[in-house]
């Protein structure tokens, strides 16, 4: 299978890489946004994919007129550890339930990553508690901390020096986040200002940290320092 993959081109295997983590297939549309290449170029990178027995493409169901979309999603052998899709497939099941029960979907898909970004920074021992007992956390390094969390979570972050923008290069739960945004990555902004919460941050500025979806060719772009901010 190594073998297999090492014949691909660059841009062959970034759509791979993008497919492995996935919890669930993906439109070609979701990889799109998410690697910032033309649908036309995605499909026909798909296409040996596929023909090459790295991808496996479904049908999506039916759902009203029109024909239904394929699905595409890294072959069993060459995708990511199997615990970690079960639970990110956990995780767009959760995201689709708030979408369709809560009468405020983003304001509650913001809190519900709140508690899960406290909870990381909590397990990773990064709390303004820990912090207390030895140097407190300047704002910069408060900010390469919550990158150090995105990062662990497959997000592929990259950043300025100062940490004011960070772009996310990948999305564990890239379908989902296509389908729907409102929820998804409201739950990922959540995150992040939860991770800040925990830090000790500023609460004015971790309320006005903001994430634009696939705003960025190939990338979500997260505002870590608001622009009116002044700087540290």
């Amino acid at each position: 299978m190594n073998r297999r993959r090492s014949h691909l081109s660059t841009a062959g295997a970034t759509v791979l890489e993008a497919l492995i983590d996935q919890p669930e297939p993906c439109t070609v549309a979701a990889l799109s946004a998410q690697i910032g290449q033309h649908p036309n170029t995605i499909r026909e990178h798909l296409d040996k994919l596929s023909s090459g027995g790295l991808v496996v493409r479904t049908q999506a169901a039916a759902q009203g007129r029109g024909r239904p979309a394929w699905l595409y999603s890294a072959a069993r052998e060459v995708g990511s550890d199997q615990g970690a899709r079960e639970y990110a497939a956990l995780a767009c099941v959760l995201a689709a339930h708030i979408g369709q029960t809560s009468a405020q979907p983003s304001a509650d898909a913001i809190e519900a990553g709140r508690v899960w970004g406290r909870e990381l920074v909590r397990q990773a021992n990064f709390s303004k508690g820990q912090a207390a007992t030895t140097l407190a956390l300047s704002a910069v390094a408060t900010r390469r901390t919550v990158v150090t969390v995105l990062e662990g979570l497959g997000f592929a972050p990259s950043t300025d020096a100062r940490v004011c923008v960070v772009k996310l290069h990948r999305c564990p739960l890239l379908e989902a986040a296509h389908r729907n945004p409102q929820v998804v990555c409201s739950v990922h902004l959540g995150l992040v200002r939860g991770a800040l919460d925990e830090l000790g941050a500023d609460p004015e500025r971790t309320e006005r940290t903001a994430l634009q979806p696939f705003s960025e060719p190939g990338a979500c772009r997260l505002d870590m320092l608001p622009r009116s901010a002044t700087t540290q």
